[in-house]
């Protein structure tokens, strides 16, 4: 690749997770190939934006979760598919990177590949083709020359299922770890305090709406069987705060709800326990070290797909550790019984709550990728596999 030839990257990403990833990934890139010789093009939010790129439309058009919701923006969606698609062939990029939202990028990927076979597609962030549909590994070998993973047991299971050339990057929460983790003394609990407990019931409203119920009902079984007192708090995300304000009204013991992400990594450097939905914020808290029980529910359309799933957990801690320390409670067992029965453990010095503590400790050495940040080390495949392509 010529040091100083100008190179055009599109990226498109489909959620706000995606958008703060490709804004990482271009500030690294700017670092990496020199900002004066790189362009921009392609689907984003404000993260990206800020470092330069405008985006096709915004972001808020696509950004949709469950297939409820998915179905009833359906024309809207394949219309953007479409768009995005035409644009990135009459741009002629000399890559492109799509995040996250298989959904609508990855067949932005296909179109793109079947009209510009030219054009190389690097793919940041894998499906779950380890939990269900493993078929979808080999298939995106057709249109994705190389993978990113976030998960470090992601290139094992797309060299095990046929997928495409894949790279563990990072997780970008190890780039976070002085934010995660308490300082010296932070989580110092002294004798007869109460324990901080606490509930993260979802970012999404389908979420809130299915666990808040179940959690108030175990909240206040729990505040009668636990030998300890306990204060909850619930790190709240603005989209569904008020929402998780008027459920919370009718639980009787009443939670600290915070907003905004200084208050919640607050939070959890001072929590001594969680009850968590399943997601992300399982990882968020076992590499923050704080114990947890996590339960989820679904729609009855959407438990039919419990059949097709494969992997041994829904907690993204589990998966990574490769071992299930973490009780999941799902679907039917999410109730304010086996909730209780599971979070009684943690408020007291248990073998449960150590063992929980101990396999965190594990985390750093299985995520581990290095000096090198996330961010750095996409940037870094990116212009190898651009290098190889020129």
């Amino acid at each position: 690749m010529a040091e100083n030839k100008p190179l055009t990257i599109w990226i498109v990403s489909g959620e706000e997770s995606g958008d703060q990833l490709g804004a990482k990934l271009m500030r690294s890139l700017k670092v990496r190939l020199g900002a004066e010789r790189l362009r921009f093009g392609g689907v984003g939010g404000h993260a990206m934006a800020n470092e330069g790129l405008k985006s096709l439309f915004p972001l808020e058009e696509i950004a949709v979760m469950g297939i409820s919701a998915v179905i009833a923006r359906l024309p809207a969606i394949l219309k953007r598919i479409r768009m995005t698609a035409d644009a990135v062939v009459a741009a002629k990029p000399d890559m492109l990177v799509i995040i996250d939202s298989p959904d609508f990028t990855h067949r932005v990927a296909k179109a793109v590949r079947q009209r510009a076979p030219g054009t190389p597609i690097i793919d940041y962030v894998s499906p779950s083709v380890w939990a269900w549909r493993p078929g979808r590994a080999p298939k995106m070998r057709a249109y994705v020359d190389h993978l990113l993973a976030l998960l470090p047991f992601e290139p094992e299971a797309h060299q095990r299922l046929g997928g495409p050339p894949t790279t563990y990057v990072g997780h970008p929460l190890i780039e976070r770890l002085d934010e995660i983790r308490p300082a010296s003394g932070e989580r110092q609990r002294d004798e007869g305090q109460p324990f901080k407990l606490l509930v993260l019931p979802g970012s999404r409203r389908s979420e809130v709406s299915r666990l808040m119920e179940p959690f108030g009902a175990a909240l206040a079984l729990l505040k009668e069987r636990s030998p300890h007192p306990f204060e909850v708090t619930i790190p709240a995300v603005s989209h569904v705060a008020n929402e998780i304000r008027a459920r919370a009204e009718s639980w009787s013991l009443k939670p600290r709800i915070v907003e905004g992400e200084a208050a919640k990594w607050a939070a959890f450097r001072q929590a001594d326990a969680a009850l968590a939905a399943s997601g992300t914020v399982t990882l968020e808290l076992g590499l923050s070290g704080v114990p947890m029980v996590v339960a989820y529910r679904v729609s009855k359309i959407e438990e039919v797909l419990k059949y097709l799933i494969k992997a041994p957990s829904i907690v993204l801690t589990n998966l990574v550790l490769g071992e299930n320390v973490i009780p999941e409670l799902i679907q039917w067992d999410c109730t304010p019984e086996k909730l209780t029965e599971a979070l009684l453990p943690l408020l007291s010095d248990t073998p449960e709550r150590q063992q929980q503590i101990e396999a965190f400790r594990k985390l750093d050495t299985v995520m581990k990728i290095g000096d090198e940040a996330p961010s750095e080390r996409a940037a870094r495949i990116v212009e190898e596999v651009l290098s190889a392509r020129t």
